[in-house]
């Protein structure tokens, strides 16, 4: 069938089952925008910034486990995407990007609005394409798809150049893609994984290590079946927080630099480790050479340049994670799992010894209270976004997540700003859930106009303002490392937070007891809008435990005199 370039990208959205698009229009992307008008096979969200539209597809594809899509225009419109293209890169997250281009006539002329999109985020995507063809778009289309989506995913960029948008050709959508030089390993190889069910036989005390691939490859059921059938504690990265469920008697919480004691403990005493899909990344390991410095490490990973990058790995298995725990479920038949007994009573001890607490308030809203709160209202029903900072951390330790895609997240970048879109993305693939972000007084201002594209197309996120009147990790930071110079950390200036959410079509509510709390999330479920939060808590509180930046997991800051 001939059609234009502009409307094969259409069509292609189509035909991959994509049901929303976020994006922002201009010069070069105007072809495309021109065939949306006129489709009516899936719906197109107006950003109000570009890096608003790649993380809104983030937080789509996070919390659906689908494709997220966006789309953008040339120079500047690309250039504001890469913060999304990169969070999205460095947490694995599957996305397709579409970008206009100048016309191929202007490529390297300095055009107007020309940038070399190709060349610029070859460093923070999985892959990424120049059409040069109208005839190899919708070949590259369909490889985009693919790519973003198997193996370990990734955000793929497709950069149009505006006149294969307006060039005539012939459509003949792919029904499958085979990439000679792209062929992801699910199975995990069985010598391999028979030896790593033989060490976990012999093992004293080994210790499952959960990380985000566990949700990307929506692994969690096989896990929880493994750590019951083998009765092996175990322990969650940032990225898989939901993985095991809150209510797990095995579950001793999140590890690394803010993880609590028993895990942090459980990881620098274990004889094994079994990581799942964990990039042992430096904010979970500390000090490399103190890292599981007793263990053995089985790394089960799809992806082989994550094996043996960082630490030394006794067993590796490439494969999909669901796979290979099916695969070694079946390996474990015979497990005694009284091997086990006296290492879980060890670290039952480490948590008793010092659980995750705080010290509550009645004179002013602890943020771990807040957090605690929403769970005891909500629970399972919500999905939780969070900008970056400590409302990050404490939303992590204190959350009882019991599902994965409900914690949505920038772990790896640490994006300020994502939060918001990325839940406008969340509650459009779920519009069934409660979608809450979570956020700081810093961060919320990043991406603030999304307030009016939430008031637009009726989106009703609650962002939960965890208001210190602080650039609240920095400060902590200073105030444990930098004699408490507070160099450009004072956000005392602030907006009327509440007006603010009102003049974009939103509610607001400012916060500062209890009581206040549960009426105005109670209202603001009611009320079905865009609304902030705006909780004032007490300004000098710390994100504990923390490992000093370097430091081994065992040495934890576990108080501070400012607490």
């Amino acid at each position: 069938m001939q059609m234009s370039g502009a409307q094969m990208v259409c069509e292609a959205l189509i035909a991959e089952g994509v049901k929303t698009v976020f994006g922002y229009p201009g010069g070069a992307i105007m072809n495309v925008y021109d065939e949306i008008y006129k489709q009516d096979g899936f719906e197109h969200i107006l950003n109000r910034h570009e890096q608003a539209s790649v993380h809104a597809a983030d937080g789509y594809a996070r919390s659906t486990g689908e494709v997220g899509v966006a789309m953008v225009t040339s120079g500047p419109g690309f250039t504001n995407a890469v913060t999304g293209l990169a969070t999205a890169y460095m947490d694995s997250i599957p996305m397709v990007v579409i970008s206009g281009q100048v016309p191929l006539s202007l490529i390297g002329t300095d055009g107007f609005q020309e940038i070399d999109a190709v060349g610029i985020s070859r460093p923070c995507t999985k892959h990424n394409y120049l059409v040069k063809s109208v005839k190899e778009l919708p070949g590259i289309l369909k490889e985009a798809f693919y790519i973003a989506r198997s193996g370990r995913p990734g955000p793929v960029l497709v950069d149009i150049p505006k006149d294969i948008t307006a060039e005539m050709g012939e459509f003949e959508y792919p029904k499958e893609i085979s990439i000679p030089t792209y062929k992801p390993n699910y199975k995990g190889n069985e010598r391999q994984i028979k030896k790593a069910a033989d060490a976990i036989k012999k093992a004293k005390k080994p210790l499952l290590y959960i990380g985000g691939g566990a949700v990307l490859s929506d692994a969690s059921e096989l896990i929880r079946e493994l750590a019951k059938k083998t009765e092996i504690p175990a322990v969650e990265t940032l990225m898989a927080r939901g993985v095991m469920g809150a209510k797990n008697p095995l579950l001793l919480g999140m590890l690394g630099m803010h993880g609590n004691y028993a895990s942090n403990m459980a990881m620098s005493e274990t004889d094994l480790v079994i990581s799942l899909g964990a990039r042992f990344d430096d904010r979970v390991t500390g000090k490399l050479s103190e890292f599981a410095k007793y263990a053995d490490v089985i790394h089960v990973d799809i992806d082989p340049a994550n094996i043996g990058k960082l630490v030394d790995v006794d067993y590796p298995i490439v494969g999909d994670i669901s796979t290979v725990v099916q695969k070694l479920l079946l390996a474990l038949e015979d497990v005694n799992t009284d091997n086990y007994r006296a290492w879980r009573e060890i670290l039952n001890r480490y948590d008793e010894l010092h659980p995750q607490s705080y010290q509550d308030s009645d004179e002013v809203l602890k943020p771990q209270w807040v957090i605690e709160r929403i769970g005891e209202l909500l629970g399972e029903e919500a999905i939780i976004t969070s900008d970056v900072g400590q409302h990050q951390m404490w939303a992590a330790q204190h959350y009882p997540f019991d599902r994965p895609r409900q914690w949505i997240n920038s772990g790896g970048l640490g994006t300020m700003g994502f939060g918001l879109p990325a839940a406008l993305g969340a509650k459009r693939g779920n519009p069934d859930k409660t979608v809450i972000n979570i956020t700081g007084d810093g961060s919320i201002l990043m991406n603030v106009q999304e307030l009016v594209t939430a008031s637009e197309y009726r989106i009703p996120v609650i962002n939960v303002i965890l208001n210190n009147h602080f650039l609240g990790m920095v400060r902590q930071w200073q105030t444990f490392f930098y004699d408490k110079r507070y160099s450009e950390t004072d956000l005392s200036y602030q907006p009327n937070f509440k007006a603010l959410a009102e003049a974009c079509g939103g509610i607001g509510f400012d916060v500062t007891t209890k009581a206040e709390f549960d009426a105005a999330l109670k209202e603001a479920i009611e009320q079905e809008k865009v609304c902030f939060m705006n909780v004032a808590i007490n300004r000098l509180e710390n994100v504990l435990p923390m490992v000093p930046s370097g430091g081994a997991l065992y040495n934890m800051l576990l108080e501070h005199k400012d607490q």
